[in-house]
């Protein structure tokens, strides 16, 4: 005699892996997930200083993309995030070790954006790229990319001039030359001329472009680009 087997005794039987083994299963397979994702695509990160005021503010979440470099180079008047190592911070500097639980719930935090950032990456805003002279400052204080003036009142915090340090660089290839929106108060190319990186930043270093805020949803926002650059990059 055939037996009838009811719909709930077919799903039954048909799991293959008990609930206590998937549910750990599908947590991993979401980690590794945003993982990919953070590596290979897009990252949010915490902003954590005011250095690029008032574009970003402390404690914004921005979306980062990584990929977009894979294919091409950092232009004047982009938003990037480096890694500062042999530019901004001595060769051989290690960031603090929580444990092996502590950073791995940490690099959790950074994949979401909840955690700040390692203390050797940066968040600034490309001036000159390869080849550039960029020079402060005319008669008028503002600077000079190539023998001609950029115009930053767009992003500039609030009664900054463009700069109080002198400086006049030509940009090695490869390289970019980068400063904070909030000139007062950020420790940018400017300040590391004197050091074995010249201030530069390698374009190897750089983690990807930022191009929106996401958080808080008040600012939620695309980042454009100046238009002095929009001008320069398609001259």
């Amino acid at each position: 005699m055939a037996t009838t087997e009811t719909p709930a005794s077919t799903a039954k039987s048909s799991r293959k892996i008990p609930a206590w083994v998937e549910i750990p299963i599908v947590i991993v397979a979401a980690i590794f997930l945003a993982f990919l994702i953070k590596t290979f695509i897009v990252q949010i990160f915490y902003i954590p200083s005011g250095s690029m005021e008032n574009t970003l503010l402390v404690g914004d979440r921005v979306a980062v993309n990584r990929f977009t470099y894979r294919f091409s180079q950092p232009q004047r008047g982009d938003i990037v995030v480096f890694d500062g190592v042999d530019s901004f911070v001595p060769a051989g500097h290690k960031n603090k070790s929580n444990g092996p639980v502590g950073d791995l719930l940490t690099e959790l935090g950074r994949t979401v954006g909840v955690v700040a950032p390692p203390d050797t990456v940066f968040v600034k805003r490309v001036i000159g790229v390869g080849g550039d002279r960029v020079k402060c400052c005319n008669a008028k204080g503002q600077i000079m990319i190539n023998g001609e003036p950029i115009a930053e009142s767009q992003y500039l915090f609030p009664k900054n001039v463009p700069s109080e340090t002198k400086f006049d660089v030509v940009v090695p290839e490869g390289k970019l030359w980068v400063l904070g929106d909030h000139r007062g108060a950020s420790a940018d190319s400017r300040a590391h001329m004197g050091e074995p990186g010249g201030g530069f930043v390698p374009t190897d270093r750089v983690l990807g472009k930022a191009f929106a805020i996401i958080w808080p949803l008040s600012r939620a926002q695309l980042l454009s680009t100046p238009q002095w650059a929009e001008q320069m990059n398609s001259g």
